[in-house]
């Protein structure tokens, strides 16, 4: 059962996989979501498809969700679009990818109440540079600065096995699925210290494959931004659950890990 333990929260992430695998990890992220007071919901997402090398926006003025209709908050994307950093989606890719319509049903859950006053903001995220992930997060920040936004940052954790080219044993830790749950938790507790610099930096040592590294690496560049300005905002960044989809034992296994995190600001 996802208790309030972290709220209200201002950037949840939360997993993209099927909900039979990853729905009770990424309820403990919206368990922190307190939805009266969100009037807007910015939706970070990787591309999985096609090859961005910055950021795309949908080109289509509403997601049709089971429950109800979300609306994309047009304002905000012309604000973006005035940026010159983004670029439109075409529809068949919007389509396509999973990492951001995976977390609509979950929204229009929890924001069911309070449906007719909240928009969202879609955002596809590419394979971005250093320097990219430090633009975009100097671009969201203000956005993540407004106690009525909320983030949503999608994202899978380790993808393990011969089919995903990633087959990473420290043989000290135990059997294979504790080696990725380590090898997680240290990628967990970069994010956690917020910095971005000591995240890519685990990502360049071990090469784990968090799908969404680059939203994550966007969120941890605004969270960077805001605290460059020294306005004085207390931050903190926790994971609340972590999942694996199976416990491999042997090297012709694989998974997918999941974890859950909140980020609030005080």
């Amino acid at each position: 059962m996802a208790e309030l333990t972290h709220t209200p929260a201002r950037a949840i992430i939360a997993p993209h996989a099927g909900y039979t695998y990853c729905g009770a990890c990424g309820a403990f992220a919206y368990r922190q979501v307190n939805p009266s007071q969100i009037k807007r919901v910015f939706i970070l997402g990787p591309s999985h498809h096609v090859r961005l090398s910055g950021c795309a926006l949908s080109s289509t003025s509403k997601y049709r969700t089971p429950l109800y209709d979300l609306v994309i908050d047009q304002k905000i994307y012309e604000e973006l679009f005035l940026t010159g950093y983004f670029e439109r989606m075409s529809l068949q890719t919007d389509e396509d990818e999973h990492s951001i319509e995976m977390h609509l049903p979950y929204l229009a859950k929890v924001m069911e109440h309070y449906r007719d006053h909240f928009t969202i903001v879609p955002v596809l995220v590419g394979s971005l540079s250093t320097e990219k992930e430090q633009l975009y997060g100097k671009v969201f920040a203000k956005y993540l600065t407004d106690p009525q936004n909320l983030f949503v940052i999608s994202s899978d954790f380790c993808h393990w096995g011969h089919r995903f080219r990633y087959t990473y044993y420290d043989k000290s830790c135990g059997n294979i699925y504790q080696s990725v749950e380590k090898l997680d938790r240290m990628g967990m507790d970069m994010i956690e210290q917020m910095t971005p610099a000591g995240f890519t930096d685990y990502l360049k040592k071990f090469g784990n494959t968090i799908c969404g590294r680059h939203p994550i690496g966007v969120l941890l560049n605004a969270i960077q931004t805001l605290q460059k300005t020294g306005n004085g905002h207390k931050m903190s960044l926790k994971f609340l659950k972590y999942a694996q989809s199976s416990q491999c034992l042997s090297m012709h296994d694989s998974s997918v890990s999941y974890a859950a995190a909140a980020l609030v600001i005080e």
